[in-house]
């Protein structure tokens, strides 16, 4: 949904953002024709800090644009808008009138946001195990057994899993190696150029930390119970998980596809409260994330977490070690 962006009037022209794109208007005639990138630019390029901003308003700008305008905390054209919808969501919309080969965030006019995702997992055979019109049951990389529902929107429900002690964990870790086929470089080659050429803001994925841990490897209760007997064990994984990713990243920036940022999810709150004290947090996973912190800005990249739930008394914690968002 695209935002009011407001309109100024120049002494010779105005720059105003429309539904079909960005458009020049002459106060003299009112005659509207669409500006092309480099007008666009050189219209934005007059609001630059220093310069004098009476008279111009902001034009559209790209994702790339808007987010590192946001990251520096400048003025933009508007607040970037980003979205991860259900499959089930999806297919509501398209019931509702979302055309099937328009993409959602072309439809909502939301940003674009392109990430570059490695596989680091212990590649256990994935399998469907139980299917029904309603739900299925499969196995997935990471040796966990989960079902799903197949028309509703929910967090799997996770039946079993693979590694459940320091021993079955040092078989996983012993099959989570970097190779370069864990990269789909196909879709790279295919799709980078486009990104950028677009002006989306690339992210490169990191799949470490608590909340990954718990839920996709070895189970919460046991997770929970380990950062307290056994903190080593977590710190092992954590730190194992971290090392494969960036030596992925590292494969992929050196092949010239850079990115603008990392991003790694690890919800460590729920509604009321988190999984886990301040002491644990500064013990066991922050050193962790601020490796990646560390590694993301010697590249001169910015670095966001997603942390779902109450992470409130976390949150003097992440701005210490330098998460930018």
């Amino acid at each position: 949904m695209r935002t009011d962006r407001g309109q100024c009037a120049a002494r010779v022209g105005s720059r105003v953002g429309s539904e079909h794109g960005v458009w020049g208007a002459s106060v003299h005639t009112g005659r509207q024709t669409p500006l092309s990138g480099d007008e666009r630019r050189t219209a934005w390029n007059i609001t630059a800090p220093g310069a004098k901003k009476e008279g111009v308003m902001m034009v559209e700008m790209t994702t790339r644009e808007r987010f590192a305008r946001m990251f520096e905390h400048r003025e933009a054209d508007r607040v970037p808008i980003v979205d991860i919808p259900w499959p089930a969501t999806i297919e509501r919309w398209r019931r509702e009138g979302m055309p099937e080969d328009m993409d959602f965030v072309d439809f909502f006019d939301l940003d674009h946001v392109s990430g570059i995702h490695c596989d680091i997992s212990p590649r256990y055979e994935a399998k469907v195990v139980e299917e029904t019109p309603e739900y299925t049951i499969s196995t997935t990389p990471w040796g966990v057994t989960l079902k799903n529902w197949r028309h509703a929107a929910s967090t799997p429900e996770f039946l079993e899993h693979t590694v459940v002690d320091r021993d079955s964990w040092a078989e996983a870790q012993a099959r989570m190696t970097p190779s370069r086929d864990r990269v789909d470089w196909a879709q790279l080659e295919r799709d980078y150029p486009t990104w950028r050429e677009r002006g989306d803001w690339i992210v490169g994925g990191l799949w470490f930390g608590f909340d990954v841990t718990h839920s996709w490897t070895v189970g919460t209760e046991r997770l929970l119970m380990a950062l307290k007997t056994d903190p080593e064990w977590c710190w092992d994984m954590f730190n194992h998980y971290l090392d494969v990713g960036l030596a992925m990243l590292d494969m992929v920036w050196d092949a010239g596809y850079t990115f603008d940022a990392v991003c790694w999810p690890d919800d460590i709150g729920f509604k009321h409260n988190q999984f886990f004290s301040l002491d644990t947090y500064r013990e066991v996973l922050k050193p962790v994330q601020k490796r990646a912190v560390d590694w993301a800005h010697a590249r001169e990249i910015k670095v966001n977490l997603h942390s779902c739930g109450d992470v409130n008394p976390f949150v003097p914690e992440f701005i210490e070690i330098g998460i930018d968002a």
